[in-house]
């Protein structure tokens, strides 16, 4: 199955690009590296982030990126009418409100209503295509009634967008971590193009990218490498863990090591990678035991082993204090999964074929529901 019936040659088509809720770039360059890969002209045109070092990580990395077109500052405050016109958008809006750890407040919450600002640069500039990301909490927010009004929002914005939902899980797509996002692509209504959902190119388990792998050979040198300090009640509580488990089910671990929380099986805390199998979700926030933990050393992950896991390049510079960085990382969509994603769109528009899937996500202005099949 290949999409046909392109509507430029890629040594002709060219786009201008910007990007709400930017973090660090990992969907930039995941959009870059899809430009290269096929030959299209991609300029970045402007971003906003309101944190001021994921700001100057997004500049020190992305190609085109400065100080001047790079915005720190609240989306709240932005004058979206003073911004260079784009023909392709970008936005990540924020997850918070639509996470399944936590209060999951969805549209109620202080940040779940910020995706009408992405609304609004679609309304102002009517850009060809668009890519948006967030948690698969959104799915089922209020019953799924809070993902159906952001859809009906983008689907009548502007001119008006063929939308194609779905939820990608990273791991079948190369990426050495079991992370799965919601990602909304957005084709202009009067465009006659068809984008499809690229097919996963690591189906099985047995093809996944694993952490041992994704690690192997870091050099000490490099960026963002430097380690944690443990405790020492950290480090013996962490050779009692073995990979894959964690502080609630190590079985292994003396009752004075474990910890004294109740109703807690199932969790992230103190849990230990296993080098055979991709990582489990790479987090940026949350307090003791939530940073990730090497499977042979008594460590947490250092933010180039995490920036490793999202399949950022090793010369991708992350500025900030480390626990700054560690946020940054983790807030990010994986490079080569936004690359994969971006490859599809930039095919869609040169007419060249590739490999996909149909979409996992069904919708109707009431409600989404995940298909069973999936």
């Amino acid at each position: 199955m290949s999409v046909q019936n392109g509507i430029a040659s890629s040594a002709t088509l060219g786009f201008g690009m910007g990007e709400l809720f930017s973090g660090p770039g990992g969907m930039a360059m995941g959009a870059h590296l899809a430009a290269a890969e096929v030959g299209v002209q991609l300029k970045h045109r402007w971003a906003n982030d309101y944190d001021a070092h994921t700001v100057q990580t997004y500049i020190a990395n992305i190609d085109g990126a400065s100080e001047e077109t790079v915005i720190n500052g609240d989306v709240r405050e932005l004058n979206v009418a003073e911004l260079a016109h784009i023909d392709g958008f970008a936005f990540g809006f924020p997850c918070n409100d639509y996470s399944l750890v936590g209060e999951n407040r969805g549209l109620k919450g202080e940040f779940g209503p910020l995706y009408q600002y992405g609304i609004e640069v679609l309304n102002h500039f009517a850009p060809e295509w668009f890519v948006a990301e967030n948690v698969t909490g959104l799915q089922s927010s209020n019953g799924g009634r809070d993902f159906a009004k952001i859809l009906r929002a983008m689907r009548t914005a502007g001119p008006g967008y063929v939308l194609t939902p779905h939820l990608y899980r990273f791991e079948q797509y190369g990426v050495p971590q079991r992370r799965h996002r919601i990602i909304i692509v957005g084709i202009r209504s009067d465009i006659p193009l068809d984008f499809r959902v690229p097919a996963p190119t690591h189906i099985t388990p047995e093809s996944w990218i694993s952490a041992g792998e994704a690690l192997a050979d870091i050099p000490a040198s490099l960026p963002n490498q430097e380690k944690t300090k443990q405790s020492p009640t950290v480090v013996e509580r962490l050779t009692y863990i073995d990979p894959g488990e964690n502080a609630f089910n190590a079985k292994r671990l003396p009752d004075r090591l474990k910890l004294n929380v109740k109703g807690a099986t199932l969790s992230q805390i103190y849990r230990r990678l296993r080098a055979d199998r991709p990582s489990y979700t790479i987090t940026g926030s949350g307090g003791g035991g939530t940073h990730g933990y090497h499977w042979d050393e008594a460590r947490a992950l250092t933010n180039r082993e995490r920036a490793r896991l999202q399949t950022f390049p090793d010369d991708f510079v992350f500025k900030g204090p480390k626990e700054g960085v560690r946020r940054q990382v983790g807030m990010a969509v994986p490079v080569l999964g936004a690359q994969r994603i971006f490859e599809a769109v930039f095919k869609t528009f040169t007419g060249e074929p590739y490999d996909f899937v149909d979409s996992n996500l069904s919708f109707t202005d009431e409600t989404v529901a995940l298909e069973s099949k999936r």
